[in-house]
C-alpha cells in the first residue's frame, strides 16, 4: 500500500468517526435543542416531574399572586392550555400580566412548574419570536401590528 492510499484511508476513517460522534451528540440533545415548551406541549409530552426544561408563553391576566416573602405564583398560557408556576426570587422589572415570559425550572409532583429563573420580554411592544411563532402555529396570533415583532415592516422597536 502506498503512502497516498494510507493517507486516504486515515482521512476516510477520521471522517467516519467524526460523523458518528456528531450523530451521537445530536441524538443525545434532540429534546434539549428546543428553546422552550409551551403549556400545550408540556401536557402532550407528559414530562416527568423533576426533569428540567424551559416553559414559555404568556402570563395569564389576573393570575399573579404574591405570597410570603419573594414567592410569586402565576399562570403561563398559550391560549389553549395553562400551567401554574411558582417562583421564589425577584422578578424582572418588565414582568407583567399578558406579556411573554420564559421560565426555567422543573415540574413538581403536583403538576406545578417550579421556576428557578424567569425571563421577561424586553419592552412593552416586544414579544419573543419563539412565543409569537408558537401562537401563529396555533392560530392564536393577533398580528404583527399589535405585538410589535421586529420582523414587522416599518415598525420601530
Amino acid at each position: 500500500m502506498t503512502r497516498k492510499q494510507r493517507r486516504g484511508i486515515l482521512i476516510g476513517t477520521c471522517l467516519v468517526v467524526l460523523a458518528v460522534a456528531v450523530g451521537l451528540v445530536l441524538v443525545a440533545l434532540r429534546d434539549s435543542i428546543v428553546f422552550f415548551y409551551s403549556p400545550s406541549e408540556v401536557a402532550t409530552m407528559q414530562i416527568a416531574p423533576g426533569q428540567r426544561f424551559r416553559l414559555g408563553g404568556l402570563v395569564e391576566t389576573g393570575s399573579v399572586v404574591r405570597g410570603e416573602g419573594t414567592t410569586i405564583r402565576f399562570v403561563v398560557t398559550d391560549k389553549a392550555k395553562t400551567l401554574p408556576v411558582t417562583y421564589t426570587g425577584v422578578l424582572p422589572d418588565l414582568f407583567r400580566e399578558g406579556q411573554g415570559v420564559v421560565a426555567e425550572g422543573m415540574l413538581a409532583a403536583d403538576g406545578t412548574f417550579q421556576a428557578d429563573n424567569v425571563l421577561a420580554k424586553h419592552d412593552e411592544k416586544y414579544m419573543p419570536p419563539e412565543v409569537a411563532k408558537k401562537l401563529k402555529e396555533q392560530g392564536l396570533w393577533r398580528g404583527d401590528a399589535q405585538a410589535g415583532t421586529p420582523d414587522a415592516p416599518g415598525k420601530v422597536n
